[in-house]
Order: C-alpha cells, then sequence, then structure tokens
C-alpha cells in the first residue's frame, strides 16, 4: 500500500516554522516525510534555506516519522563528511532515516570556488562517493583515490540498520544508471506515461527497493490563488537539463524565469483548488506503483494545505 507523506521545503520555510508544519502533518495523518538539502533557495521570492542536516535531528526527535532527503556528495560535502552525518542520525533513530545521493547542481556546489564539472564527470565523481559512503556505514576503514580522496576514514558510530541509499533519478537514462547501486529511487511529477517509464527502467536494469515520487503541488481555496501561488514561488523551476542543474544563483534563476507563464508552471505543478482533483491525481500516481508519494504543497504558508489534505484527502486515498 502507497504511504503519503510531506515534503519539507528548506528553500521556501524558515526551519522552525518547517519544524512545526511538519509535526502538524504528523497530527493531520502524514505517514512520513522527506527534505531538501540545499545551500541557495531557487528564487529570492523564496527566500530561505536552513541547514538540513540540523533540522533533521529535531525533525525526528520531535515526531515519530520516518525521514529521508536528497543530497550531494563530493563538493560541497566531501563523502566521509556526509557518511558521518548520515550514521549519526541512523544510530540515533534507527531505521528511521535514509538519503538519496545525488549528483548536485550548481547553485549549492559553486560556494567552494571549486570549478563545477560536466555532467559525466559528477556521474562518476557520484558513483565514487556512493561506495566510500557504504563502505563507512559498514564500518569499515575506506582509502580512495579518484575523483573524490579519502584517507584512512572510519566511522566510530557505526548505524544498526544502515541507512538505506536511494537514488534520485528524473529521466530514463539516470534511472536505468542509478539501478546499479540505488536502494530504491526518487523521482518527481512527471506525466504518467513517463513516470511509469521510469519504473520500467530502474526495475528492468535490476534497480531495487522502494520507489517515491515527490509530488510538487498548489492547492487553495480558490483556483486563482492556487495559480497564483504556483506561479509565484514555482516559477524558477521549470527549467529542464543542462539549466537547472548549471545556473549558479537565485537572481540568475529570478532572471530568467521573467518570462514563465502561469500555463508553463502548470507542466511541473499540480495546481487546483478542487480536492477531489488532487485526490485522483494521487490515486493515479499511486497506481502506477510508488510505494511512497510526498506532496509538496509549493505555498510559503502549509497549514492550510496540511488540514485541508490530512481531513479530505488521505483518508479517501487509504480507503481506495
Amino acid at each position: 500500500m502507497t504511504r503519503y507523506g510531506i515534503h519539507a521545503s528548506h528553500e521556501q520555510i524558515p526551519p522552525a516554522q518547517l519544524l512545526a508544519d511538519v509535526q502538524r502533518a504528523e497530527q493531520a495523518g502524514f505517514e512520513v516525510a522527506m527534505c531538501s538539502d540545499h545551500f541557495s533557495p531557487w528564487s529570492s521570492r523564496q527566500g530561505h534555506s536552513a541547514y538540513s542536516w540540523s533540522w533533521l535531528g529535531a525533525a525526528l526527535a520531535t515526531t515519530g516519522l520516518t525521514f529521508g532527503t536528497v543530497s550531494a556528495p563530493g563538493q560541497r560535502y566531501h563523502p566521509a563528511v556526509l557518511a558521518q552525518a548520515i550514521g549519526t542520525l541512523g544510530s540515533m533513530f534507527p531505521g528511521r532515516f535514509w538519503v538519496a545521493l545525488g549528483s548536485g547542481e550548481a547553485s549549492n556546489e559553486h560556494i567552494t570556488g571549486e570549478r563545477w564539472p560536466r555532467k559525466e564527470v559528477r556521474t562518476r565523481r557520484l558513483e565514487e562517493c556512493v561506495e566510500v559512503i557504504r563502505r563507512l556505514l559498514e564500518g569499515e576503514e575506506v582509502s580512495h583515490d579518484g575523483l573524490v580522496t579519502v584517507d584512512r576514514a572510519r566511522l566510530w558510530e557505526v548505524p544498526e540498520p544502515r541507512p538505506r541509499l536511494a537514488a534520485p533519478a528524473v529521466s530514463l537514462p539516470s534511472a536505468s544508471r542509478v539501478a546499479a547501486w540505488g536502494e530504491g529511487m526518487v523521482t518527481v511529477n512527471q506525466p504518467l506515461e513517463q513516470l511509469r517509464r521510469m519504473i520500467d527502467a530502474y526495475r528492468g536494469a535490476g534497480g531495487s527497493g522502494a520507489i517515491a515520487l515527490q509530488v510538487h503541488l498548489s492547492w487553495a481555496p480558490t483556483a486563482t490563488e492556487a495559480e497564483a501561488i504556483a506561479h509565484d514561488q514555482w516559477r524558477s523551476n521549470v527549467f529542464a537539463e543542462p539549466v537547472c542543474w548549471d545556473t549558479e544563483t537565485a537572481e540568475g534563476f529570478d532572471a530568467i524565469s521573467e518570462g514563465v507563464t502561469p500555463e508553463q508552471v502548470r507542466t511541473v505543478v499540480d495546481v487546483s483548488s478542487d480536492l477531489e482533483w488532487h485526490c485522483d491525481r494521487l490515486r493515479a500516481y499511486a497506481d502506477l506503483g510508488f510505494d511512497e508519494i510526498y506532496l509538496h504543497h509549493v505555498g510559503q504558508s502549509q497549514a492550510a494545505f496540511i488540514d485541508a489534505f490530512g481531513e479530505q484527502v488521505l483518508p479517501k486515498l487509504r480507503a481506495a
């Protein structure tokens, strides 16, 4: 049975409020949660970007939810340091934390001053980091020379069980490639047939573990308000690769998204004031075979969304 969770967007909401939001979501019936791990927001209008690893400790300690995050080792995070962060949460909250390891975006990684590698190099760097992190989490001493360098690293807090290392993917080639190492796949809402092909590509290449979907949506009591929220907060996120990977600043995203229309935003955000419409849409995603679906209301105020979906959407989805 599909589990429904909430996505906590650090780029849009300050951390204290975001913590209160996930606590409210648990009370409203959301079963699981995940969050972003950014250094910079996608737009100056979003205006936030707290450190997710500090926040995750508080969120795990003050709820009973399982949490995941999408993080990028290799540049901003040395893989041994990231393994220590993963291992610490895994040791403190056994079985309640997972991480999806991605190749990153320049908007977060450029801060180191290092050159932003081309995509194929970033992919190989990620695969090296995944192997380093997995070995460290299993208690090995690790040295490694390659696109990342590790010298006799060892974790002194080895989590049991080891947190799951899932893989984010948004294209068919990436879904096939990450099947070699991913302990589950995380993707985002796309047309239903494309999502079906994503699942087939991952499973067909031997991919195992839970498959999760993050759904960007906008709901408000009126259609006009729902559309305005989506256009204000998420128009910087309509761009396909390589723009989304290679743009370095929030100001850059704002500049290139000046002419984005509400209709374009609807290609990446499910926008409606009709809760029944959202219910049908989420049911269609679940029917594809997703094990977990994380709802990301793209507005900066979450309370009304949490209450409305907790009362009127989640019960219908579970009954179905």
